[in-house]
């Protein structure tokens, strides 16, 4: 038989009884050199495999050579389907472009290295599928998408917990645990009781545990108590430890490990204005340990977390000018040292305790600069630094309320609207969105700085 034949042109080859396409040399019994594309695959026609003569390609195929899987004018000629080997110091490609119409990956399994899609907060997909998985390098940290924001791997979709926690709170006689389900709107319920009377407590937690710590109790000398419950049952709270000093007005924040104090006033033994940051480990029980500083000794402040970052809002430090500030201070809170400044409040005040967070965002509602009382809600983006931006106004002008939150919805329970008369109103928002407060229902009593607490707060997730 001729090695050449006349009419297919010199691109069809015969040797040796191999057919070459394209090939003078070719090494297989059909040896394409080239695509291979069927304009026409009804029936038994298309392209066959020596073992399959229906027009498709084997499930399983060994790569040798670099793969291009792309779409093309005539549809899926490139694609590849069932399970892909990919040979040592192979590549596969998908191009970016219009997605198919049809067809996904719907496993991949990568012995050696796999890159996942990485980028900053900002460079986020818009409208993701749930479940998306990425690198954020802003946070330093791997993150998915739980249908309802981006939330960092170690967290949860936060589907099945959902339950804020008020406790204590000035006048300073009140040993008072609330909650409600914060996906819902209504009045709050009893929990159960404190130890011992607390004012001006601070409240973090993580999705099992929620703490208590400070408060004066009663007298302004202030304490060191920590005291904890379980949020997903009902029950009066237990001993934990002590801070590491003695103190009211603080304000607490946490990741889902680790819970942390900063600030605060003591009159024992003199008048005393604090900066220190305690924290301990929210799993374990003990006396808390020494984080560091504020950047300036203050109480009646906020504060709230991302999965790494803990953040410090407003409050009142008489030794400086103006006392009343604006400052905001952040730590991360899987280190320690001193806070540093991440930017200013739309205004400057005190008792914003106000504070609440989805993994992306924080909030901060009301406050005082005698005599006005703030009905003010300002927001940051947690990851970043800059001054805060205006959200919008609370139902009514309240100074030291006390929030708990969701990856949803912020909640802003009691406070102070016309001193020294307390309120019993919850006001909610809508995290990720920008506008006015609306009413949720009542707490069970009226009360101001209360330690607040959720099992679904944007620190959960990280260390």
């Amino acid at each position: 038989m001729p090695s050449i034949r006349i009419g297919f042109s010199t691109d069809f080859n015969l040797l040796n009884e191999q057919v070459g396409i394209g090939t003078t040399l070719p090494t297989a019994r059909l040896d394409v050199a080239g695509q291979i594309r069927a304009d026409n695959t009804t029936g038994s026609g298309g392209v066959s495999t020596i073992t399959r003569y229906d027009g498709f390609s084997n499930s399983s195929q060994t790569l040798g050579n670099t793969v291009s899987i792309a779409e093309t004018s005539k549809g899926n000629l490139n694609s590849i389907s069932g399970e892909i080997i990919i040979a040592d110091g192979k590549t596969i490609t998908v191009t970016d472009g219009v997605s198919l119409a049809a067809g996904r990956l719907d496993s991949l399994t990568v012995l050696k290295t796999f890159d996942l899609p990485s980028g900053g907060t900002s460079g986020r997909i818009a409208t993701p599928e749930k479940g998306s998985t990425r690198y954020n390098e802003d946070l330093g940290q791997l993150e998915f998408y739980t249908g309802y924001e981006w939330r960092t791997v170690g967290s949860y979709d936060g589907s099945g917990r959902g339950r804020g926690v008020w406790a204590g709170g000035e006048p300073t006689t009140s040993t008072t645990i609330d909650y409600i389900n914060i996906s819902s709107t209504g009045n709050a319920l009893n929990f159960g009781v404190l130890t011992s009377v607390r004012g001006g407590p601070g409240g973090c937690a993580s999705n099992i545990r929620g703490l208590i710590g400070a408060g004066y109790a009663p007298s302004l000398a202030g304490s060191n108590i920590i005291e904890y419950i379980t949020i997903a049952s009902e029950g009066n709270s237990i001993d934990f430890g002590d801070l590491t000093v003695i103190r009211g007005d603080t304000s607490s924040c946490s990741s889902s490990t680790r819970g942390v104090w900063g600030g605060g006033y003591s009159n024992s033994p003199t008048t005393t204005f604090i900066n220190v940051i305690d924290y301990v480990q929210i799993s374990t029980i003990g006396n808390a340990l020494d984080f560091g500083d504020l950047s300036v000794g203050r109480y009646y402040l906020g504060a709230t977390s991302s999965p790494t970052r803990g953040v410090f809002v407003g409050g009142s430090s008489p030794t400086t000018t103006p006392s009343n500030q604006s400052l905001i201070d952040f730590i991360t809170i899987a280190s320690t040292g001193n806070a540093v400044n991440f930017g200013n409040l739309t205004e400057r005040r005190s008792g914003s305790s106000g504070a609440v967070s989805n993994s992306v965002r924080g909030i901060f509602a009301g406050g005082v600069n005698s005599p006005v009382i703030f009905n003010t809600i300002d927001y940051i983006t947690t990851a970043s630094t800059g001054n805060a931006q205006d959200f919008g106004d609370l139902t009514s002008g309240k100074s030291s309320v006390s929030g708990v939150s969701n990856s949803v919805r912020g909640v802003f329970g009691g406070g102070v609207n016309v001193f020294p008369t307390r309120t019993n109103f919850i006001d909610y928002v809508t995290i990720m969105s920008t506008g006015n407060a609306q009413d949720f229902g009542d707490l069970t009593n009226n009360r101001s700085f209360m330690a607040a607490m959720s099992d679904s707060h944007g620190g959960l997730g990280g260390f």
